[in-house]
């Protein structure tokens, strides 16, 4: 056997492809996409920094080409894309990207508009104030380093983050199985937070979130969630925040006005929002809009010209909230990697304190690496004041001795270190000054190591301390000044309301035409309701009625249903249309016996072929879904026959057998829901025909020579449920009073 097969491992294929995934999914994880909880920064993020200070990219220094800067990250600490690292650079130098900038940049690094930034060769950046802030104590062994991936230089594993980068710049990112996305928020507000938690550590979050309050957006906007919503998003670690944009009422001469939006949401790209309006207006989705305009400079300009000055400019924001990314929602996901390096959702109260323990083993570090410093210095500076009181005998033992250094080290006492300083002091640092310099340097040092030892073994003095460097940190980037202040702000949103169809679909005319086979189909403008129609060979008109795009059209079924439809959602065109049992659930077995435009406050008269009836008002026929809404109860073999608006005080009722009751209307009741109560009494007979009318202006019904009008009712008079008389001389055959 060679020795290469003897090298040859059998495994099981699915076990090595999980570990494998499992491999890749841990790195994608932990090096590429969740930031720490510490420093609130990934991994190229990292490394993009630290490299710019090793240029020396400081904020009083010079800009460098990016290019530069991008060469020495994937050559030294990041071997990744150019591209992936360069995008990454642009990101932290966009103030409509991040809150608080990292990268200070010159040249085109993008726009709000959704422009991309130019080729690095071109831009040049340094770091930022805040970004220096981020990295205070890189030289103070106050984190701990690594080796790079080839080993020639090292990195560090966490910043010591002398700010709360993680909540003031918030991250996003892709993982495998997992994601984060965290907003950004006001530095000021989170200093404050953190203050409280030093003060009380066992606080409650909805104390802090009453000093953070929210998320403050580079882009501002509108938060319109309340308090509670607020508050269990940050309790939970996840959660929604909804965002809208600013806009104000701006007056123009002659009454007119224009809306003016100054901020957009966050990550909203503003050119494609515009394109988006500007598509809604000619598709008339927003028959309240005339024109959309783009006035934008550096700051954000977007100019809504209403159709007319009678428009309500609420309510035409309100639509436009619904239908555009003026309003968006920023959906929170705090999955971080914590101290451990082991990712997880935390809630507001755990990443502070775990901030707050970062800053803390920081201080500790920094203190400590003081204080080495500290005792190295005054052990030279012992050594010179050793030297100083016995310089004479000292500079003897250098001309004379072959070995000085065992000799002074015998002679004196001294160490290593302190004999070694000695022999390298110049001839200059002999003068009498130079030792009250250094009596005075080793007394002011003794304190400072006085009062680190003193801070090193108190607790208490180190929240202190870092309580002092807090305020500070909140002191320079206070709301003050113009990167400090809050641009988010904060408005509860009103309870939801309906939005008229006025303000959706533009009003235009339409007439409405049902066929006998339940065909629906609507022509622009009214037509003459006399004209004849076009139908399929073996279909004629049922109904028409004139209407408009924003009317509801009621329908009344014989099984005693109401349905609605909309104006503008009935098919339009040179066709048929379509059948109308696709717009409404109607059983097969039944027909549609009334169709009307609705109206408010109107009421209907409803009656079964049995004769039985009642009054329904508006509010009844509004059906909630497609299913429609039962009104009347029907017995076996009984259908619903007549649906009548009520317009008078008077009703006539008209029998299959030629007998006609009249009686007042206010004997019929008024029901959501029912059977009703009988209008006429029948004797193998059926309803024929209902007439709502005026007492003192009568009846009408036709006859061969024209309308007839009726006033003398005393014939017919009555009260419901009566069998009634015979129908008046010249009644139509048909037993309809329209004949």
């Amino acid at each position: 056997m060679t020795k290469e097969l003897q090298n040859i491992k059998e495994v099981q294929l699915a076990e090595e492809l999980s570990k494998r995934y499992l491999s890749y999914a841990m790195s994608t994880i932990v090096s590429r996409s969740l930031p720490d909880v510490r420093d609130g920064l990934k991994p190229v993020h990292r490394r993009l920094l630290y490299a710019m200070r090793q240029l020396h990219l400081d904020p009083k220094s010079g800009f460098k080409k990016c290019a530069r800067v991008v060469g020495d990250v994937i050559g030294k600490y990041h071997p990744h894309g150019d591209s992936a690292v360069y995008g990454a650079m642009v990101r932290l130098a966009q103030d409509f990207s991040v809150r608080y900038p990292l990268v200070d940049g010159q040249g085109n690094f993008g726009n709000i508009d959704g422009d991309g930034p130019a080729a690095m060769r071109y831009t040049e950046a340094k770091l930022t104030e805040f970004a220096m802030a981020v990295m205070e104590g890189l030289n103070e062994d106050a984190v701990d380093f690594r080796e790079t991936y080839d080993g020639d230089d090292s990195e560090p594993i966490v910043m010591p983050s002398a700010v709360p980068n993680l909540l003031c710049n918030g991250s996003s990112g892709i993982a495998v199985g997992m994601a984060t996305n965290i907003p950004p928020h006001n530095l000021s507000e989170v200093c404050d937070a953190l203050l409280h938690v030093i003060e009380k550590p066992d606080c409650e979050i909805d104390a802090l979130v009453r000093k953070i309050k929210g998320p403050d957006f580079p882009t501002g906007g509108i938060i319109t969630d309340g308090f509670a919503s607020i508050l269990d998003t940050y309790k939970q670690g996840r959660g929604a925040f909804k965002i809208r944009a600013k806009w104000e009422k701006e007056e123009l001469s002659h009454g007119q006005y224009q809306i003016v939006i100054t901020e957009v949401p966050y990550q909203v790209q503003k050119a494609k929002l515009i394109e988006k309006i500007a598509s809604l207006i000619i598709e008339k989705k927003v028959p309240l809009l005339d024109d959309i305009k783009d006035e934008s400079t550096i700051d954000v300009r977007i100019v809504l010209v209403p159709k007319n000055r009678t428009v309500d400019a609420n309510l035409l924001m309100e639509h436009l909230f619904k239908q555009t990314e003026l309003e968006v929602r920023f959906n929170m996901n705090m999955n971080v990697l914590d101290s451990d390096g082991v990712p997880r959702v935390m809630s507001l109260k755990e990443v502070l304190v775990e901030y707050l323990n970062h800053r803390h083993v920081v201080l500790q570090r920094k203190a400590n690496f003081r204080l080495d410093k500290i005792n190295n210095r005054l052990e030279l500076l012992a050594g010179y004041l050793i030297a100083f009181l016995n310089i004479d005998e000292v500079i003897h033992i250098i001309r004379q001795e072959d070995e000085p250094k065992q000799v002074l080290m015998k002679k004196f006492d001294l160490t290593e270190n302190q004999a070694e300083a000695i022999l390298n002091m110049r001839l200059r640092s002999l003068r009498k000054l130079e030792e009250v310099e250094i009596r005075r340097e080793f007394d002011e040092l003794s304190g400072e190591k006085g009062e680190i030892e003193a801070l090193l073994a108190d607790e208490g003095k180190r929240w202190a301390k870092i309580a002092e460097e807090i305020k500070a940190t909140k002191e320079k980037f206070s709301k003050k000044t113009a990167l400090g202040r809050r641009r988010t702000e904060f408005v509860e949103a009103t309870e939801e309301f309906e939005m008229p169809l006025e303000v959706l679909v533009e009003k235009e005319p339409i007439t409405v035409i049902l066929s006998e086979k339940g065909w629906i189909r609507c022509l622009k403008g009214h037509a003459n309701l006399e004209e004849e129609f076009k139908f399929k060979d073996d279909d004629s008109l049922l109904m028409a009625l004139h209407a408009q795009t924003t009317d509801k059209i009621v329908i009344f079924d014989t099984n005693g249903k109401f349905f609605n439809i909309l104006g503008h959602e009935i098919p339009s065109g040179r066709g048929f249309g379509q059948p109308l049992r696709l717009m409404i659930d109607m059983a097969n077995t039944d027909n549609v016996c009334a169709m009307f435009v609705y109206e408010e406050s109107k009421k209907y008269l409803i009656a079964s072929s049995s004769g039985r009836g009642f009054v329904v008002d508006e509010s009844h026929l509004i059906a909630q879904t497609k299913n429609g809404r039962k009104i009347m109860n029907l017995d076996e073999g009984e259908v619903a026959q007549y649906c009548v608006e009520v317009t008078g005080d008077m009703i006539a009722v008209v029998g299959t057998n030629r007998r006609m009751i009249i009686f007042e209307l206010e004997e019929i009741p008024s029901m959501a829901r029912g059977r009703g109560v009988a209008l006429q009494k029948y004797k193998d007979a059926n309803i024929s025909d209902i007439q709502i009318f005026k007492k003192e202006e009568g009846f009408v019904f036709e006859k061969t020579n024209g309308p007839k009008v009726e006033t003398d009712l005393i014939t017919w008079l009555g009260h419901r449920a009566q069998v009634g008389k015979q129908v008046p001389y010249g009644f139509p055959r048909s037993n309809k009073f329209k004949g």
